[in-house]
């Protein structure tokens, strides 16, 4: 029973998280928009999500894919990730690998991030996620950060493959 206690403590977290703000329901619809988003594109092919994770360095690259959607539920309450999607209470994480923070035209980020001169790659991601307040000082994302640098690993590698185009 002891070793079910973190699933069960990551579930409850995650059933909490999407009772949050703006989650989307199964058909796209946003209830703060109530429009529909951008349906995403083909799946992707294991060829496709292999050469993808080919660009992450190391724990990135080896990372359980699978482990890191069951972990993107804590995130989808805030953000979507499909191209073209909506943005809730953080913006939409498409397209973020490889960019500067805070890049979305028109969402309102806070001062420190759009200042803070950083670029989305594994590490930096893997240092928000951790936490995000003592990466940027005056951010505004309230999550507390993920503590396990595999369960990090986890999530940076399933977004770097849900939120790029195809290669």
């Amino acid at each position: 029973m002891s070793a079910d206690r973190p699933l069960i403590a990551i579930a409850l977290l995650a059933a909490l998280s999407l009772a949050a703000c703006g989650r989307p329901t199964s058909d796209g619809e946003t209830p703060e928009t109530g429009g529909v988003e951008k349906a995403a594109s083909a799946p992707l092919t294991e060829a496709q999500k292999a050469a993808l994770l080919a660009e992450l360095p190391e724990p990135y690259r080896s990372a359980d894919l699978e482990r890191g959607e069951a972990l993107y539920a804590m995130c989808r309450s805030c953000h979507t990730y499909v191209e073209g999607g909506a943005n809730l209470t953080g913006p939409n994480l498409w397209g973020t690998f490889g960019v500067k923070a805070a890049h979305i035209a028109g969402f309102n980020y806070s001062d420190a991030l759009r200042e803070s001169g950083l670029t989305w790659d594994a590490a930096t991601m893997d240092k928000w996620i951790e936490n995000p307040r003592g990466l940027v000082e005056g951010t505004k994302m309230s999550y507390v950060g993920m503590k396990s640098p595999e369960d990090r690993a986890a999530l940076v590698a399933w977004l770097k493959v849900n939120t790029s185009p195809a290669k």
